[in-house]
């Protein structure tokens, strides 16, 4: 009889496990390999208890869209609350960055098909809304791509995903403000690749961005370039003559800011700094889980987790063992925790800050020998 594990949600049967779940270990070290076997082994057995205790669970495509749907009219009533001049703008951002944080995950969990896998139309739709909600970031469609890759080579120089992220990069101010602008840190990329590949570059970046992330850093460097040029005006007592289209469109603008802008770049800078320091890179042996991830769970990180759901702590869980959707991970997290742990887990490694997120001691070790974007 097959397990819970061998099940899919909705009685379906499971699909095949992920490419990262079938990569071949020859090459990784014996000891790793017993390690990495006895946690995905403890990781699957809590799932199964979980699933079992909780038979509401089996409803994983209902749970999906209920979370988008509840997410979407959460952040919809906080701007609405916004406008009515219930919310100051200082609560409004975050509190929809937060709703926000729940569509980061169920794409997440999308781009591994866990939810509507054997309806198109409603997986699509699923992928669109969660696109829509996040518009600072880049086509999901094309984007499992490069998440599937990351996962079968994680913290190599072919990692695209995570080195877009800054993944790998000593940390400075610039590190930092690239991970809050990501349009920003791609043309930065672009400006180091080698100049006959560079139009590859440029187009494979204006694809992903496309329309969406396009529209919303046009907008957004517009707007930080109005307020930049009205502080060094007001620095040196000028005053600019704008036309009226700006100004008369200034009050609108500010309202977008609180509401679309700020809440989005809050939420995808704290994904961006967690993610690409819980992950390691460059020096890690290629396939081996145990390498891969740190559980970045300490106190020092609890508001960039409030605006990426915890992410640090349950998200090398999912190196592990792909199949289990966000919430889940969060419900076994402890279990999960304990046997990682035990096997060789790193927690709470803050060294990753100075090493440029290696996994050994030397910031330069296994440097990619071209730089892309």
């Amino acid at each position: 009889m097959a397990t819970l594990s061998d099940k899919l949600m909705n009685g379906s049967p499971a699909p095949a496990a992920p490419t990262t779940s079938r990569i071949k270990q020859n090459h990784i070290n014996t000891t790793d390999q017993t390690r990495i076997a006895a946690i995905k082994s403890a990781i699957l057995a809590e799932g199964d208890r979980i699933r079992a205790k909780y038979p509401v669970l089996a409803h994983q495509d209902l749970i999906g869209m209920g979370i988008l749907l509840l997410s979407m009219a959460g952040a919809i009533l906080t701007g609405w609350a916004y406008l009515e001049g219930v919310l100051h703008w200082a609560i409004t951002i975050p509190v929809i960055a937060i709703f926000l944080s729940f569509t980061h995950e169920l794409e997440h969990d999308l781009i591994h098909y866990m939810y509507f896998r054997k309806n198109k139309f409603m997986h699509n739709l699923m992928m669109a809304l969660v696109w829509v909600c996040r518009p600072s970031t880049i086509n999901p469609w094309l984007r499992r791509h490069l998440h599937l890759h990351h996962h079968k080579h994680s913290g190599t120089a072919t990692d695209l995903e995570e080195r877009a992220i800054t993944n790998g990069e000593r940390f400075t101010p610039l590190r930092l403000l690239m991970m809050f602008d990501l349009e920003l840190s791609v043309v930065l990329r672009i400006l180091k690749v080698p100049p006959h590949l560079r139009v590859k570059a440029i187009m494979r970046g204006a694809i992903g961005n496309f329309p969406l992330a396009s529209l919303f850093y046009i907008g957004w460097h517009a707007y930080v370039a109005y307020w930049a040029i009205e502080a060094a005006a007001w620095a040196v007592g000028y005053s600019v003559p704008w036309p009226s289209v700006v100004t008369d469109n200034l009050a609108l603008a500010n309202t977008v800011a609180v509401l679309i802008f700020w809440p989005n770049l809050l939420r995808s800078f704290s994904i961006n700094f967690i993610s690409s320091n819980m992950h390691y890179f460059g020096d890690i042996e290629d396939g081996n889980f145990v390498q891969q991830c740190q559980v970045l769970n300490s106190k020092w990180f609890v508001i960039p987790h409030l605006f990426c759901f915890n992410f640090g702590s349950t998200h090398a869980i999912h190196h592990f063992v792909v199949r289990d959707p966000f919430y889940i991970r969060q419900m076994t997290a402890a279990k999960a925790h304990e046997v990682m742990r035990a096997n060789g887990v790193r927690f709470n490694d803050l060294g990753t800050f100075t090493r440029a997120n290696r996994w050994g001691n030397d910031p330069k070790a296994m440097q990619p020998a071209t730089a892309q974007p």
